[in-house]
């Protein structure tokens, strides 16, 4: 079971939650930072959106494993190596998000970094999950 955190007076956040409490009920899964190249590790494309959506594939195809599913998320770090190229694909990246995501908004962060590790990746996605126990 998890609750959104949203501090009385505070403004409700878009896109995220500022907090995600989470019972102990469930088994935690980590996800390691998963990059947008299919399972054969070939990069289909050098675009932010189609990167964007591979890697959330690719974080909820490791999820599934341990019996998870999108709405287990509680945190999703991203890392993105072209800031421009992000807030241009902005408006791609929503309808993404409610396919792959429904209308979950865990606890999100966004960085900003020089490179990434594998080239032509240009965003990377990790994740913390609460899976519930069968």
């Amino acid at each position: 079971m998890m609750r959104t955190l949203l501090p009385a007076g505070w403004a409700p956040p878009i896109g995220y939650a500022n907090g995600i409490e989470a019972d102990g009920s469930g088994r935690i899964v980590f996800v390691s930072g998963q990059v947008g190249w299919n399972a054969q590790q070939q990069f289909e494309s050098e675009d932010i959106a189609p990167q964007f959506e591979q890697a959330l594939g690719n974080v909820l195809a490791v999820l599934a494993e341990a019996g998870g599913r999108a709405e287990h998320i509680c945190r999703l770090t991203a890392y993105c190596c072209d800031k421009p190229g992000y807030l241009a694909a902005r408006a791609e990246l929503g309808p993404i998000w409610r396919r792959l995501m429904g209308r979950h908004y865990p606890a999100m962060s966004m960085i900003f970094v020089s490179d990434l590790l594998d080239h032509p990746g240009k965003i990377e996605l990790e994740a913390t999950a609460v899976v519930p126990r069968p």
